[in-house]
């Protein structure tokens, strides 16, 4: 067997789907199988069977399935340690929910860059979901955002920003102007949602949720900004975070607001994750980054900035 077909079937076992998993890894579905089956020969068992929609281990199964994300563990751990020993192919992956990428990562990775040696980076918005998924399968090296929920064990968690959020509204709005206005006055109200959307975990769902609001019409945009703008024109209302709001838009006095919560920069802990990323995630939590992300806006130098559609490549060079 070999670390290719473990890490197929691994991958298999956990998503509980050959097309998920081909689509994951990025090989053919016929491909998956072909390395399963292989696994099933040499190991004389069928791994799993299929009761209905889901994906059923054999107790062989079950074993292997442990074992070969450990093992997969492992061969990610020694290919970080050769990596770091290269300083030029270090390469830190960095997952971040859309507001993050929005409104922080910018100017955070900016100030970095200013204290380290050269370092190529690339940052990726997925849901704040994923996070601790991708950290332990190595697919991030740092999330930046909400605490990582489910399989937070064995991870290091850092808070690196305390953020306010408010509702706002068109200046002409029903309820301007008022104060200690109840949570369910909103409950008939058009929700406009910025890139992170209305997802499990983000702040918007969150306040949903503490609020018991059920929102009948919620409506996306590509960014907060354009959500912003979309309520300065009489669009909906909004969850923001206090400090970006404009004069074009007016805050509503809704009972429990400001809502208050952290951000955090997460990693594996220090030994097993690569250097870049413990230090971005003690930076973060220091004077110096906060004060960053509060000054004027400023992002990575233009030069050393590409932007694919899904991602943003940051390159970080060291003065000397």
């Amino acid at each position: 067997m070999t670390l290719r077909q473990l890490a197929a079937f691994a991958t298999v076992a956990r998503l509980g789907s050959v097309k998920a998993a081909a689509r994951e890894l990025g090989i053919s579905e016929p491909a998956i199988s072909a390395a399963v089956g292989v696994l099933r020969r040499e190991l004389d068992d069928e791994l799993y069977h299929r009761e209905g929609h889901a994906l059923v281990l054999t107790a062989q199964g079950q074993r292997l399935a442990s074992l070969a994300t450990e093992i997969g563990a492992l061969a990610g751990r020694a290919t970080t340690t050769l990596v770091e020993r290269e300083p030029a192919n270090r390469i830190l992956h960095i997952a971040v929910t859309g507001c993050v990428e929005e409104h922080i990562a910018g100017p955070l990775l900016a100030a970095f860059s200013e204290r380290t040696p050269e370092v190529h980076a690339v940052v990726e918005v997925v849901p704040c979901a994923r996070f601790a998924d991708l950290l332990h399968h190595r697919r991030a090296d740092i999330t930046l955002g909400p605490r990582p929920g489910l399989a937070e064990a064995g991870l290091v968690t850092t808070p690196f920003l305390r953020y306010r959020v408010v509702v706002v509204a068109p200046p002409a709005h029903r309820l301007a102007g008022y104060d200690d206005i109840p949570a369910a006055e909103l409950a008939g109200e058009r929700w406009l949602v910025g890139s992170e959307g209305a997802e499990p975990g983000s702040p918007t769902a969150q306040y949903f949720a503490r609020a018991r609001i059920e929102p009948a019409d919620v409506r996306a945009f590509p960014s907060d900004a354009a959500a912003l703008s979309a309520v300065a024109g009489g669009e909906g209302v909004m969850l923001a975070l206090s400090h970006v709001q404009t004069s074009s838009v007016t805050r509503l006095g809704i009972r429990g607001t400001p809502v208050e919560d952290l951000w955090y920069a997460s990693t594996l802990p220090d030994g097993h994750c690569l250097t870049g990323a413990s230090a971005l995630r003690r930076f973060a939590a220091t004077p110096e980054a906060t004060q960053a992300i509060a000054a004027p806006r400023r992002g990575v130098p233009a030069a050393l900035v590409r932007a694919p559609v899904h991602a943003t490549l940051w390159h970080s060079v060291a003065r000397g």
